[in-house]
């Protein structure tokens, strides 16, 4: 028998400080070395949580002093991956949540001194294990008092030209629909699989550490673009709604560019382009097959909306026209 997806609704939620994993709220971007911008310049919702690991340092620095330096100038969430046991009583008293690395996923003395800080931890697959071992991981969590686990898949290692590892979907979405624990998508330092994990239903997206700010905004937009097609907010305060609003606006946004630039390939297909060239009955069967999609609306009041979408673009194509250079 399949398992489906639970409701977004009943899936626990994981607070990492203020930044809620999980439920119905927008994905996440956890990591890189810089807070993208979002629209119009302020600081977007979903990188909200940066990482760091200790594994580079073999111990030689002192877990406090790595996390202070990650904390400088950062006032939102910090999670930290422990070398070994004996960086934990700093994360405990520093860092809002624990990482058990890939590396490390079945050093199972660690997981248990981890999930006994009583503080969040996410759990990367490693990448030989199976949904089972991976899933065990979380349970030996719950067995020492900490249900306030998330899991990160962070991909196999497969047979590929350059190496690397493999992001598996149907996996992370199974972790999810059978624990309704939040589940991340590790994307290291490329978030071209960004799109496809929020579609597949991640809950975040978490970089490498050092990923820059150009792979930092590009998850972001994934997060905002997709998170509002595929996922439903429910927000509780006028705020909240409003910043809804906001990243479906950004969505839409997206989508009406893309129209316009389409638009522009018909007009300079059609025998007869602008508003000479309007067919008024496409428009009409346009109308209605919005309508079947958006039956609140209804043909009436998407009818005056998608007039002037269509109106835009054809402005928009006689002015790139009537340019020096036809662009």
């Amino acid at each position: 028998m399949s398992v489906e997806t639970p409701d977004l609704r009943t899936t626990r939620a994981v607070r990492i400080g203020q930044v809620p994993l999980g439920q119905d709220v927008l994905p996440v971007v956890i990591g890189g070395t810089a807070a993208a911008a979002g629209p119009g310049g302020s600081p977007g919702p979903a990188q909200d949580i940066r990482w760091i690991t200790l594994r580079g340092h073999h111990g030689r620095r002192p877990a406090g002093e790595a996390i202070a330096e990650a904390r400088a100038g950062w006032a939102s969430p910090v999670l930290v991956e422990p070398f070994s046991a004996a960086d934990l009583p700093d994360i405990a008293e520093q860092a809002d949540g624990v990482v058990i690395g890939a590396a490390w996923m079945q050093d199972f003395r660690l997981v248990r001194a981890a999930a006994r800080l009583g503080i969040p931890v996410v759990v990367q697959r490693g990448p030989a294990a199976t949904l089972e071992e991976w899933l065990a991981i979380a349970d030996y969590c719950v067995a020492e008092g900490n249900d306030q686990v998330a899991l990160c898949e962070c991909g196999s290692r497969t047979p590929m030209p350059g190496g690397g590892t493999t992001l598996d979907l149907a996996m992370a979405r199974e972790a999810r629909a059978r624990t309704g624990r939040p589940v991340l998508a590790g994307l290291g330092r490329d978030a071209a699989l960004a799109g496809a994990a929020i579609a597949a239903g991640a809950d975040g997206l978490m970089l490498a550490p050092d990923a820059g700010r150009d792979v930092v905004a590009a998850a972001r937009e994934a997060a905002i673009v997709v998170g509002a097609m595929v996922r439903r907010e429910d927000p509780a305060t006028v705020a909240e709604a409003r910043g809804v609003i906001d990243r479906v606006d950004a969505a839409l946004a997206t989508l009406l560019e893309r129209r316009a630039e389409l638009a522009g390939v018909v007009q300079r297909l059609k025998p007869v382009g602008g508003f000479a060239g309007r067919d008024m009955e496409r428009e009409r069967s346009l109308v209605a097959a919005m309508a079947r999609r958006a039956p609140a609306l209804g043909t009436d009041r998407l009818a005056p909306v998608m007039n002037a979408v269509i109106e835009a673009g054809l402005h928009l194509a006689e002015e790139r026209r009537a340019r020096p250079d036809g662009g």
